[in-house]
């Protein structure tokens, strides 16, 4: 497959255009990872790049003194009128901070939390919508040596306080509301009810945002607008390896796992990430679509964009509300130059008429979070970016901090739905269950042979988790990923699903994938899961679930011809369920939620929308045929 490269105009303004960069990098991996981290500002300089001596615990940049919001606020606070961040809010409304201003807001949430009692290594949880203050808090957070805990917004009571109890937080910051498709939703009730559950919260702070009525506990709870000193803190001098923050997962496991990462590699990471896979510079615009309350949204809609200096965009609310041209408005409005979504809002977006708007400010395109289909690449490429600006297809995860394949937009050609290569000062492979490495276009196992800076310091609270889940399948320095992929001959990788999304029937391999793209191609359908249920004589047996604009007997004929004539007979669905909606997590379908639902009866606490769970728990794993679900 012939790549695409992007135009001479932007190679040569792009960061990083220098091929000598990947072997680089290979010859001297360290000084490759110590040159970014030279760029950031330390009190203290480290006197060992890694220390390796209790693998997998491994430790970066040891002995060195930082703190990540002095790097992302103090350094770049005299640009009085530079943008820090812009905030949109469903509504309408709008807000726009400076460097100088976050400084002096970050400096008095930092004050007011000391006042409450939080200190160096306390654990502080932001249960928040994607608010500035939030911002504010991670970074206020981050300036004391707190550890925040990010608890996504769309989360229920009790897959907040599960969170709570597991990261042992002592103070929370939440909101009394926001609006989400049109609708206010009260978050400071559920807040209540996760505090009641857990029993430990010893301060809460409540943003204003919706000024619904919510009830204050006295003595606990306190308005946020209420407590902000003008008082300066200085920014907490910070081991390299200290806790930043604990990000919980969503994915292959029923009980989300709260990865802890750390100060110093983790922002070298991001910092080096933001610089050559989405080319920010300090005059960019970049909006990331994730909630703060995923690893996307901390990694680069905040802490890389703001190391850089660059402008970082929030908006509070759904992206199709009112309607599905809505992103467009907003980029058209504040000029975007940098646009990094998933592809199942690029699926969602991609009927809107995009000739009525002035999309010229955007320069790069960044695809996150789930293997991207062939036809929604063609089209973020082709229509947003007009074939003239580069598409990055990234892959990483919550426990590697930041990217790990990717391509540099000026030095990586782009193949359609590719993820292209290994970032310099990253070593990847794919091998077989053996340990071998397969051959081009085989699919096998995506492994990273060697530690970096971003990647994970443990799982909280639970080292045999982190060794069994990470380390064990191939021994103490290759870390399994879960992912299977494959490569062409030219070195470009391709992901295809989780390991365990390759389903066996009566001994034949079927990629789930592979069958979601094909239903993806009948025009009757937006979204859908393909799920492996138990089956007695079979093993597995094929289950879709499935979002339709005409649910019913015609659609599920048209799926299932589709199926048998592009994969076979083998892989012809048992049960095609329509579903008004599919479970979530940071914007990807959760299969493993609806498998536990079907089969466990049990609605996992990972979900953003439980009410699409509740109603998969009254269908059995013996079901077959095709049933409807109604709204």
């Amino acid at each position: 497959m012939k790549g695409i490269y992007p135009s001479k105009e932007f190679v040569l303004s792009a960061n990083v255009r220098d091929p000598a960069i990947y072997s680089r990098a290979s010859e001297n991996w360290i000084e490759f990872w110590e040159d970014f981290a030279r760029e950031l500002e330390w009190f203290e300089p480290w006197y060992s790049f890694l220390d390796d001596s209790r693998a997998p615990f491994y430790r970066f940049f040891v002995g060195g003194k930082i703190n990540a919001c002095y790097n992302c606020v103090d350094r770049h606070a005299e640009k009085k009128n530079k943008a820090a961040i812009i905030w949109e809010g469903e509504n309408g409304e709008s807000r726009i901070i400076t460097y100088y201003q976050l400084y002096r807001e970050v400096n008095a949430l930092s004050s007011a939390l000391k006042e409450l009692g939080v200190k160096q290594g306390s654990k502080v949880a932001l249960y928040l919508p994607n608010l500035a203050e939030a911002v504010i808090a991670m970074l206020a957070c981050a300036r004391i040596g707190a550890t925040h805990i990010y608890i996504f917004e769309g989360f229920s009571a009790k897959s907040a306080a599960y969170r709570l109890k597991d990261s042992r937080a002592e103070f929370l910051i939440t909101a009394d509301g926001y609006f989400r498709r049109g609708r206010l939703i009260n978050l400071k009730e559920k807040a209540d009810e996760a505090c009641d559950e857990y029993g430990k919260i010893k301060k809460v702070i409540v943003v204003r945002r919706a000024k619904n009525e919510v009830s204050m506990v006295e003595d606990r709870d306190h308005w946020y607008h209420d407590l902000l000193s003008k008082k300066n803190t200085s920014p907490e001098v910070l081991d390299s390896n200290h806790p930043l923050f604990i990000m919980y997962t969503s994915g292959s496991t029923a009980e989300p796992k709260g990865i802890v990462h750390s100060t110093g590699g983790y922002l070298v990471h991001v910092y080096a990430t933001s610089k050559m896979v989405l080319d920010l510079k300090p005059d960019d615009i970049i909006w990331t679509t994730a909630s703060l309350g995923w690893i996307t949204g901390h990694s680069y809609g905040v802490y890389g964009p703001l190391a850089v200096g660059a402008t970082t965009l929030l908006y509070e609310g759904a992206p199709d509300h009112p309607d599905i041209c809505r992103i467009f408005d907003i980029i058209e409005k504040y000029g975007v130059t940098v646009f990094y979504t998933v592809p199942t809002l690029a699926r969602m977006i991609n009927g809107c008429d995009i000739s009525g708007y002035d999309l010229s400010s955007l320069r790069l395109i960044g695809s996150v979070g789930e293997p991207i289909d062939p036809e929604t690449w063609s089209w973020l490429y082709g229509e947003l970016g007009r074939k003239k600006i580069p598409l990055v297809n990234t892959w990483w995860q919550t426990e590697t901090g930041g990217h790990v394949l990717s391509q540099i937009p000026a030095l990586t050609p782009m193949k359609p739905a590719s993820v292209g290569k290994a970032l310099p000062g990253i070593e990847v492979d794919i091998i077989d269950d053996g340990g071998k490495k397969v051959k081009p276009f085989e699919i096998g196992n995506l492994v990273i042979k060697k530690p970096f800076p971003g990647i994970m310091l443990e799982i909280n609270g639970d080292t045999s988790s982190y060794i069994k889940f990470y380390w064990t399948k191939y021994g103490k320095r290759v870390y399994f990923t879960g992912d299977s992929a494959y490569m062409d001959d030219e070195g470009h990788i391709w992901i295809v699903g989780r390991v365990d999304d390759v389903i066996n029937i009566s001994g034949h391999r079927v990629s789930l994938i592979e069958l979601e793209h094909a239903v993806m191609e009948i025009p009757d359908i937006r979204e859908v899961a393909a799920v492996g249920l138990p089956d007695r004589v079979k093993g597995s047996a094929i289950a879709l679930f499935v979002v339709s604009s005409n649910p019913g007997k015609e659609v599920a004929e048209k799926i299932t011809e589709k199926i048998e004539r592009d994969i076979g007979k083998i892989a012809h669905p048992a049960l095609i369920v329509f579903t008004p909606e599919l479970p979530r997590a940071g914007g990807k379908i959760l299969r493993r939620a609806i498998y536990e639902a079907v089969v466990n009866k049990k609605v996992s606490s990972v979900v953003s929308n439980p009410d699409s769970v509740e109603k998969l728990t009254k269908l059995k794993p013996s079901d077959r045929g095709v049933i409807v679900i109604q709204q």
